[in-house]
């Protein structure tokens, strides 16, 4: 819900002609941590201590790689405040969190997260901080260290559950996924 009423905020602004970089720039500052939070707290939810190993390392790469870029490149940002322009390092964050959730959980949670890493590449070139390039590259690498490392995730095949019956016995029942 909270995604869409960044979205409605966004659109709203800029058709009413109310919008305040700033404002703009500090939702995008915000959204850069959602995606890759939710894609975490998914890992812990659905117990998928592998994917949770696989997410740790396409964030790691993401980040080593925006920075070693930065730091090489020295892209002077469309503000002229700084040269570190390329890669966008918060659309980098945010894609790699939402093609974690898309690849490892499916199209269903992905969806809703790549909506929200976009408006986070939106808000870096409006406000100024990069240029369209930036932001691309930020998604590519993000989006590129996730296929690196993660595979679709596998519910368990077997499910054992138990439930208590009225005269205080139990029934005990096995689940298996063909």
């Amino acid at each position: 819900m909270s995604k869409f009423l960044i979205l409605i905020l966004f659109s709203t602004s800029l058709f009413f002609g109310q919008t305040n970089q700033n404002v703009i720039e500090s939702i995008g500052d915000g959204t850069q941590f959602i995606t890759p939070a939710s894609a975490l707290l998914l890992t812990i939810v659905k117990k998928d201590r592998k994917g949770t190993l696989k997410f740790a390392e396409s964030f790691a790469t993401t980040a080593l790689s925006v920075y070693i870029l930065k730091n090489t490149i020295k892209k002077e940002r469309p503000d002229k405040n700084g040269f570190s322009s390329f890669p966008s390092g918060h659309t980098a964050a945010s894609f790699q969190g939402a093609a974690f959730i898309q690849r490892r959980y499916g199209w269903k949670f992905g969806v809703p997260a790549y909506i929200l890493a976009s408006y986070t590449g939106i808000s870096r070139v409006y406000a100024k901080r990069h240029y369209f390039e930036d932001v691309l590259a930020g998604a590519a690498i993000g989006i590129g260290s996730v296929y690196l490392f993660t595979k679709p995730f596998k519910e368990p095949k077997v499910d054992i559950t138990y439930t208590k019956t009225k005269d205080n016995g139990f029934l005990i029942g096995l689940n298996y996924k063909f």
